[in-house]
């Protein structure tokens, strides 16, 4: 199989979000034979029904980011004990309109950070059920939950715990097996 592309979604809109951090960190980590981009979610406007028959730019180009990748990493904050409202829009965005969803079949793996003592936990718990109707196969573990963020990142950004850089680069690990184990070709739309 040729190089596994994985496509890192940030799913905060905060410039120093430690989500974007997070997933700097695993651009450094990611194994070889596969490369992380990101992409941020920014200009997606909100869900509209009427107008996914005719999807905004911003949109189609995230539909298409998500097409050509082999594996999604997502990163998600948590918000009132849930995902937030930025990454379940876009979600909802790339799974429409009905039976042209971007996200089935495609592999993904959850991590989060949080200034909290949970680090994302029942975030990442919702977009996992998100994850089953969208029929995306998930890695299980582990189970990448940074809690007390501000403790795990310097000044510029940089994940320095390095237990948590080794949790990372084992979900790292499972999700390109999962890549290449899947069924799902680079770019096909069910």
């Amino acid at each position: 199989m040729d190089e596994i592309i994985i496509l890192g979604i940030v799913g905060s809109l905060r410039k120093d979000a430690y989500n974007r951090f997070a997933l700097k960190a695993a651009q450094e980590l990611v194994p070889d034979g596969a490369v992380l981009s990101l992409v941020e979610l920014h200009g997606i406007p909100v869900f509209d029904q009427d107008s996914e028959m005719a999807m905004p730019a911003a949109v189609l180009e995230f539909k298409q980011r998500i097409l050509a990748a082999d594996a999604i990493l997502f990163a998600t904050p948590e918000y009132n004990y849930s995902v937030s409202g930025v990454l379940k829009n876009a979600i909802d965005w790339a799974s429409r309109p009905y039976g042209e969803s971007a996200w089935a079949g495609k592999p993904a793996a959850v991590m989060g950070a949080s200034t909290g003592s949970l680090g994302t936990a029942r975030a990442q718990y919702h977009l996992r059920q998100i994850l089953v109707t969208l029929d995306m196969p998930v890695v299980n573990k582990p189970e990448v939950m940074m809690d007390n963020a501000a403790l795990r990142f310097d000044a510029g950004g940089r994940l320095t715990d390095e237990p948590t850089r080794q949790h990372i680069q084992t979900l790292l690990g499972a999700l390109v097996r999962l890549a290449k184990n899947s069924p799902r070709g680079k770019g096909q739309a069910t």
